[in-house]
């Protein structure tokens, strides 16, 4: 088989994760391979017998997330509160697959639904333990915020160009003047802290919950060290009402830091608009409505 990142799953399917698994880790060529429910874009993930998943990136942008994550995830684990992915074997390139991959331990639990939630305010607090666990973490030879976490962490003013188009894209579809006075001050709150340890995408298929609580984080493809305001986005793009302000309580950061993330939000709440409008319509008022709510939100101080 040829592989071929244009296919629908970036050349990636069940078949080759078998052929993959019986050439470089026999003793598991018996177990089953499943596409796990809810998959991402940067890597396509599969289910491996019941206690493991073979996780595998879908084009050459995201392989340095793989030896990224092979060498910290097991320094960062023993100094967070909640479970994260645990590597078991590291793949070479091979079947025509050209990546480098991995397998790793299978975490219960499914990917964040707030209406699941026992308690919103609880996952917000519990959310912003983890985060201030992370930070606190050593940033020792810690890979500096770049290319390999695509500038998260970094100043979000990497981005201006990009956030400038889309607001002239979306003139008579977003407020475009508050919009980019958001942007403004998001680049005018400049980051001069020690660097810290950041996930870099708190998104909703990377928080897992079992049981109505947050019970583990995964996917750390866009982690490194640098400016901790990327992790804040999720306060605007999923939080609402009380979680959202018990998130803002417990995560205590400074009004500069909100206001970067707050830049954050809105230019990836552009792109999700501006990719609604274009490919799935049916979907815009959702991100329509993160862009109200970051225009929205004065209060930055936490």
């Amino acid at each position: 088989m040829v592989f071929s990142a244009t296919d629908g799953r970036a050349g990636i399917d069940a078949p080759l994760v078998k052929r993959l698994i019986a050439a470089q880790f026999p003793q598991w060529a018996d177990l089953p391979v499943v596409p796990v429910e809810r998959d991402g874009n940067d890597n396509r993930t599969y289910r491996l017998g019941e206690e493991m998943t073979v996780r595998l990136p879908t084009a050459a942008g995201y392989v340095a997330g793989v030896a990224k994550e092979n060498t910290w995830l097991p320094r960062l684990a023993p100094h967070l509160p909640l479970p994260i992915p645990k590597v078991l074997g590291t793949g070479a390139p091979g079947q025509g697959y050209p990546h480098p991959w991995s397998v790793r331990n299978w975490l219960p639990g499914t990917t964040l639904d707030l209406e699941r939630l026992a308690d919103p305010a609880m996952f917000a607090t519990d959310l912003a333990a983890f985060i201030h666990a992370l930070q606190a973490c050593d940033t020792t030879d810690g890979p500096l915020a770049g290319a390999h976490s695509f500038y998260r962490g970094a100043s979000p003013a990497h981005y201006d160009d990009e956030t400038r188009r889309l607001l002239a894209e979306l003139e008579g579809r977003v407020d475009t003047r508050r919009a980019a006075g958001v942007w403004e001050a998001a680049l005018a709150a400049e980051w001069t802290g020690a660097p810290v340890w950041f996930h870099g995408d708190l998104a909703t298929g990377n928080l897992l919950i079992d049981h109505g609580r947050l019970s583990a984080v995964i996917d750390f493809g866009t982690s490194g060290v640098g400016d901790p305001a990327c992790d804040l986005v999720i306060a605007w793009v999923t939080l609402t009402g009380r979680a959202r302000e018990a998130f803002r309580g417990a995560v205590r950061q400074d009004s500069a830091t909100w206001a970067r993330g707050r830049g954050w939000a809105l230019w990836k709440a552009l792109i999700q608009f501006g990719e609604a409008i274009r490919d799935n319509p049916a979907t815009a008022p959702t991100f329509e409505r993160v862009i109200s709510d970051v225009l929205d939100d004065h209060d930055l101080h936490g």
